[in-house]
């Protein structure tokens, strides 16, 4: 899993129809810890399916790979990332 922050939403004109009811965002990938607090945070960007229902600027935890379409079994989606956690709060030692 990975933290990632929300900085978009994203509109399908055309999709293919496992597709459909999905509720896409536009993710940035924090890529060092130390910078979480920035904006942007510099990261890759990722158009990841939505299951938690979050805002733009919220911090996030994404699944990526086969993993992010486990919660649609036996469905099968044509899914990259999956938005799985919004995270309330990080704390490290």
């Amino acid at each position: 899993m990975k933290i990632a922050r929300t900085i978009g939403n994203v509109t399908l004109a055309r999709f293919h129809p496992a597709m459909e009811a999905s509720n896409l965002r536009c993710v940035e990938l924090v890529d060092t810890i130390e910078r979480i607090h920035e904006q942007p945070l510099g990261g890759e960007t990722i158009v990841a399916w939505d299951l938690c229902g979050t805002g733009i600027g919220d911090l996030v935890g994404l699944a990526e790979g086969p993993e992010s379409a486990q919660p649609f079994l036996p469905d099968i989606k044509p899914l990259d990332a999956s938005i799985v956690a919004l995270l309330d709060h990080i704390e490290l030692n």
